[in-house]
């Protein structure tokens, strides 16, 4: 391979990774975005569960996240040495909390499917919720506790892979691809996320858009991430380093509809407030929303199509793959193993 002709088209936090770990393969990589980190990434929480995320349907997705968990703590170690910015990785665990009774039942289904995949939880009474987050609603009735669940600040992190890519010796243009014709690279990799399909027609990937705040506040209002079910509805609050706490993210099939409404950002605040009373005296900081990439059965797309690679589809896992979709993309360049075979382009 002709080691100065690798073109990534996108800079989320998957193509920034591609192209980040490519680069210190010795590769000469040039990277295009106009605004690096401005979309999903920029919207995530930052939440590194399977564990906690895990659904009824989605199995293959869980093996990949967890096999990309394992790769996080040593992929944040390297990336702030190369980056010089911590990302804030944590590993104080996931509080899953029911408000009422339904809340409850379903999130004891839930246990039970869990803990049948061998999956590492701990049930929780409504007191040792309380115990475990002083700050929780007197209501909650009960929970679960995923030890193994970390998270990481996911704006931090793509900072962190501008720095360390470009230090690598990367190329980063802020440009806009709008065609693959005469581009300029034997190896192309498209990780545009939501608008890949306008690189590859026919690719079945569509934008699914999620609002999501910010709240600013005094440190150690939350020690954990803290997921609520509140009468059947999911809110997340996730802790920052610095006092701000995400909550989030609503989850809207609007095509390419990027607003942040009235309704989107009442319905976080209410059932984040069911959850969690003393947000009401935080500052709102942001309104964001973003658009994950989503697919057919939530699988991401990351293989050679074609004459092109392909990473784009990550949906909610975009930053919790980030690792596994680097290291299986530079392994593909280099005609190693097949890394995520679920994942190939060849279900297209």
């Amino acid at each position: 391979m002709n080691a100065s002709d690798v073109f990534v088209i996108g800079g989320g936090i998957a193509g920034l990774s591609i192209a980040w770990r490519a680069a210190t393969r010795g590769l000469t990589v040039t990277l295009a975005d106009p605004d690096p980190g401005s979309q999903a990434t920029r919207a995530s929480a930052g939440m590194l569960a399977p564990v906690s995320e895990v659904t009824y349907t989605e199995e293959p997705l869980l093996r990949l996240g967890l096999a990309s968990l394992e790769r996080w703590p040593a992929f944040a170690g390297e990336l702030e040495a190369a980056g010089g910015i911590p990302v804030d990785l944590r590993g104080d665990g996931t509080v899953e909390v029911a408000y009422d009774a339904d809340d409850l039942a379903q999130l004891d289904e839930l246990a039970a499917f869990e803990e049948k995949l061998g999956l590492r939880v701990e049930r929780l009474t409504g007191r040792q919720c309380r115990q475990a987050e002083p700050m929780l609603s007197p209501n909650v009735r009960g929970g679960l506790l995923a030890r193994d669940d970390l998270w990481v600040n996911p704006r931090r992190v793509a900072q962190a892979l501008q720095q360390a890519f470009q230090n690598a010796g990367g190329r980063l243009v802020r440009e806009r691809v709008t065609t693959l014709e005469g581009l300029p690279a034997d190896h192309v990799v498209v990780a545009a996320g939501a608008w890949s399909p306008s690189l590859l027609p026919g690719l079945p990937i569509r934008p699914v858009k999620g609002q999501i705040l910010r709240l600013r506040g005094p440190r150690g209002l939350l020690g954990t991430c803290v997921r609520g079910t509140v009468r059947g509805s999911e809110v997340y609050l996730v802790p920052r380093d610095d006092g701000e706490i995400v909550v989030g993210a609503t989850m809207e099939e609007l095509g390419f509809d990027t607003r942040v409404t009235a309704g989107g950002v009442y319905e976080l605040l209410r059932d984040a407030r069911e959850i969690v009373p003393g947000i009401t005296e935080l500052e709102l900081a942001e309104t964001f929303a973003g658009l994950r990439p989503g697919t057919p059965d939530n699988l991401p797309y990351v293989g050679r199509h074609g004459d092109v690679w392909v990473a784009a589809g990550h949906h909610r896992a975009g930053v919790l793959l980030a690792p596994l979709t680097a290291d299986a993309v530079v392994a593909g360049l280099f005609g190693e193993a097949d890394l995520m075979p679920e994942c190939t382009p060849a279900r297209i």
